[in-house]
């Protein structure tokens, strides 16, 4: 057996990894466990129904990123049933978004499917034990966390109120919202993983569920089809390898935004000098988040715009750029040196179950900023648009890091604040969690706001940009939740984020 050390987003997540290292599971079967747990026990957060990136880099082999985003559905459908099956839901939440919710704003699911090719190809133990604890905890009772309170309490009527099965899942049993630390079961749910456990992905494709959520695409004006969930396949893809001090990091590749941006942003930190300024983070922020605004939150191929993106930085720098809800992060490391970093999403939630199952669907066809292009616009089969960014890193030493965040357009800012600081200035990956960060937001009216949070020397160079600034009086969620696991010599440690709630442990 190994040690493993794991950052997780809540008690139960990190529990159900810890459970599966006793059984001599390493750091990615570790960190599969308390994905599943996590997208099990944090309604309206995530959903096992929704979209994950698994970045692994083994202690004796190349990093891999395995790609289970979702999908557009619509495979073998008329053109006429698109543009239909969403209603829209406005929300005070995040300030006030309008979502798109209902069957015709689900996306095609894959973060299953991803997960279980992990386990296939670096896992210890056997898939049916990473679902296991989840099961069990699904059957037992689970504490809601503070993130689902916050959230369903402000969209619970709104958003799930059209769908009984839906509303039953995130309401109490005396017909109140969810309250933080109230323990719940989902004992459908648990059924489900118990056949999820012993059947694998096909469940949710070929099997029983899948059957029964291609029936009600059919009657509610759905897109998804049988074909689109036996076409679905995880897809292994090359990392994008940066270069930062004595690490190499591994970071998302195309088409996803988040990681592209990520390794654009960090390059140009590690170029600029060998002590950054909260000046160059503001400057690196606007310039490449104008590009993801301009040009990949509305591309056709983010394949190719993202491979077009690195290759401009890499022969021109930031010059040759133009100008113009909802996520969970577990990350795991071992004493082997394997480091394995998970990021899921299933947007803001659908409002809507699969009937029988406790399984709450994803809205990803309905998230407004992964959908710039249009309603439907996309076609079937295409992978959407990410902010997700697992990273792996591997030091000159022989340390291991995984990491990573939930947050929105947050999430790449947020990493390359911690990452410049820890990987490149020396500090300590804990200190670099907690220190303040900051935001360049761009607004809809095209004005843009340097958002922060307290202290001294970002109001500086907040106020020296000649931009607009809002300061945060202290630590807060919007800025993310970054957790990490790490190998530094002999020590193995996780460390987790203040500004979210969160767990962190060591087991062998």
């Amino acid at each position: 057996m190994t040690k493993v050390a794991v950052a997780a987003p809540s008690s139960a997540a990190l529990e159900a990894g810890l459970a599966v290292v006793e059984d001599g599971g390493n750091a990615v079967d570790a960190a599969v466990a308390a994905s599943i747990a996590a997208m099990c026990t944090e309604p309206g957060i995530v959903s096992i129904m929704g979209g994950a990136y698994v970045n692994i880099w083994p202690a004796d082999g190349s990093p891999v990123v395995i790609d289970g985003n979702v999908e557009m559905p619509g495979r073998g459908l008329d053109p006429s049933r698109f543009g239909q099956g969403i209603r829209f839901v406005e929300t005070q939440y995040g300030g006030g978004i309008t979502l798109g919710a209902g069957y015709g704003s689900v996306a095609n699911a894959g973060a299953v499917q991803a997960l279980s090719r992990a386990i296939e190809l670096h896992g210890q133990v056997p898939w049916s034990r990473v679902v296991e604890p989840s099961e069990r905890t699904c059957r037992d009772g689970f504490a809601v966390g503070a993130s689902s309170a916050l959230y369903l309490g402000i969209v619970r009527e709104s958003l799930f109120g059209e769908d009984p099965e839906a509303h039953a899942v995130v309401t109490g049993q005396e017909g109140h919202t969810l309250r933080a630390g109230e323990i719940v079961q989902n004992s459908d749910l648990a059924d489900m993983l118990e056949l999820l456990a012993a059947q694998g992905p096909s469940l949710f494709t070929s099997g029983a569920v899948g059957r029964v959520l291609v029936e009600q695409m059919q009657q509610h004006g759905g897109l998804i089809t049988r074909e689109d969930l036996l076409s679905y396949e995880p897809v292994e893809r090359q990392p994008t390898l940066r270069r930062l001090g004595d690490w190499t990091v591994a970071l998302n590749p195309p088409p996803s935004v988040g990681g592209p941006m990520l390794a654009v942003m960090l390059g140009e930190l590690a170029a600029r000098r060998p002590r950054w300024s909260w000046a160059d983070v503001i400057e690196i922020q606007k310039q490449v988040l104008a590009y993801r605004l301009s040009i990949h939150d509305r591309s056709p191929d983010l394949l190719a715009d993202g491979q077009a993106l690195l290759e401009s930085v890499e022969r021109h720098g930031l010059a040759g750029l133009p100008t113009s809800a909802s996520t969970a992060h577990v990350s795991a490391a071992d004493a082997d040196g394997t480091a394995c970093s998970i990021t899921m999403s299933s947007g803001y939630g659908a409002g809507i179950a699969i009937p029988g199952t406790g399984i709450l669907l994803n809205n990803a066809l309905g998230e407004p900023e992964l959908n710039r292009r249009g309603l439907h616009a996309l076609a079937p089969g295409t992978r959407l648009a990410s902010n997700m960014a697992p990273t792996t890193a591997r030091s000159d030493a022989g340390g291991c890091l995984a990491v990573g965040t939930p947050g929105a357009d947050r999430i790449t800012t947020a990493l390359l604040q911690v990452l410049g600081k820890a990987l490149l200035l020396g500090v300590d990956i804990e200190e670099a969690i907690e220190a303040p960060r900051l935001h360049v937001r761009f607004r809809e009216d095209g004005a843009t706001a340097v958002e922060h949070e307290r202290d001294p020397g970002i109001a500086a160079a907040a106020e020296a940009s000649g931009m607009a600034r809002y300061e945060y009086p202290s630590k807060h969620m919007y800025f993310g939740g970054v957790g990490a696991a790490q190998l530094d010599g002999d020590e193995l440690f996780a460390a987790g984020d203040s500004r979210r709630e969160g767990a962190v442990g060591v087991a062998s």
